[in-house]
């Protein structure tokens, strides 16, 4: 069963198709590309404003897509349909003692299929991994209306894996999810946050925590360094802060606290500081995620503190994985706008970047990362007509 909203895309109103089922999903994206009518991949609709503008005249609205299909507890794996939010799988694993460790930014109301095709991840990827480290196996439909599986439900079970990772951080270009099975752990005995006060939160005091990252014998759950501006927008002092997340028995944990006081100064803080971090972007902002290589964090958390401090914004650092976002609160008038553009041109030689807010006239200045021939090609295989998600890794595809 399928509800569908008919209207004329020539009258300027799109089409609204919203399937109950994956069969409803593919004959909506096969009658898309009989009609030439490319659409718009809408999970809970929280994060549409990341990515390049979609050149689309119709949605395709997949909350309806929604529940836990298959949990196995003994396996450490569930399988749920895509639009399913992250906080109810979050709710389902815990009774099991389980959770599902992505914790993406953003609301936990967003969807499962849109963190995989999105390929988001939070702080927690210190220790276990990016979304792809997390699905074993998914179901797609493609953009010539194709229903295809690729991995599988149990960890054991790695046939075709290749193509499932392959979904991950598509955005959607070379299919819609409509299943996802991921990878469960479980939670640790004792789970402790720790905040350690950064005295300038400069780079020698970034180095300092890195080199004591790289050197400790244990690897925190999650280790992030935040911005003044960022710490006190979550609920701490204004002033920079390492937040350390350990877990384990209660004589692992002690231990690692020990070692965690040779950074600075510690204190507890409650473990809902990570969800205020999570929701810490308001809806409007830009942000900028740059990587480099971890033992180089110092100098690009130098360079990302100043570009955001003139326009009011923030920063954090996954130190373990050499990453830094960078949050201007506000952009879309024009010295707004001017602001990121700034701060685009000053982290450009900084290393890798992965832009996933931006105002819609700035994402010219951002060179497509799929203009490749291979991914082209990889386009044209699963969606040769562009039918899904037209324009958002890249302005031409």
């Amino acid at each position: 069963m399928a509800r569908r909203t008919d209207s004329s895309p020539a009258l300027g109103v799109s089409v609204v198709a919203a399937p109950s089922d994956t069969a409803s999903v593919a004959a909506m994206v096969r009658e898309a590309r009989s009609t030439t009518t490319p659409m718009r991949i809408v999970g809970a609709g929280t994060w549409l404003d990341a990515g390049r503008p979609v050149r689309a005249d119709a949605t395709l609205a997949l909350a309806g897509l929604r529940g836990i299909t298959e949990f196995e507890p003994g396996d450490f794996t569930l399988t749920a349909r895509a639009g399913t939010p992250v906080a109810e799988i979050g709710a389902v694993a815990a009774r099991e003692g389980q959770w599902l460790t992505l914790e993406p930014h953003g609301s936990g109301d967003g969807t499962i299929g849109a963190t995989i095709a999105t390929a988001s991840w939070g702080p927690l990827a210190s220790a276990y991994g990016t979304a792809r480290d997390h699905l074993l196996g998914c179901e797609v439909v493609t953009g010539v209306g194709d229903i295809v599986r690729a991995g599988g439900r149990v960890v054991k079970n790695v046939a075709g894996f290749d193509l499932a990772r392959l979904m991950t951080g598509a955005w959607g270009t070379l299919g819609a999810i409509t299943e996802v099975t991921v990878r469960l752990r479980a939670r640790p005995e004792v789970d402790h946050t720790i905040a350690i006060a950064l005295e300038d939160g400069g780079a020698s005091r970034c180095e300092d925590a890195a080199r004591w990252l790289r050197s400790v014998a244990f690897r925190p759950l999650a280790a992030e360094l935040c911005s003044a501006a960022l710490a006190e927008r979550i609920g701490l002092d204004r002033a920079a802060v390492l937040l350390v997340r350990v877990g384990g028995n209660e004589p692992l944990v002690r231990a690692a606290e020990r070692a965690v006081s040779e950074i600075g100064s510690t204190r507890h803080v409650d473990a809902e500081i990570w969800q205020r971090l999570r929701r810490s972007e308001p809806p409007e902002a830009a942000v900028l995620r740059v990587g480099t290589a971890p033992a180089s964090i110092a100098d690009l958390w130098t360079r990302a503190s100043r570009a955001v401090a003139d326009g009011g914004g923030w920063c954090h650092a996954t130190l373990v994985r050499g990453v830094v976002r960078c949050v201007l609160p506000a952009a879309r008038k024009n010295e707004e706008i001017e602001q990121v553009r700034g701060m685009m041109k000053e982290l450009r030689a900084t290393g890798s970047r992965i832009v996933e807010r931006l105002p819609a006239p700035l994402w010219a200045d951002v060179p497509s990362s799929v203009a490749d021939p291979l991914s082209a090609n990889v386009r044209r295989t699963f969606d040769p007509d562009c039918v899904l998600n037209p324009g958002i890794l890249d302005p031409t595809a």
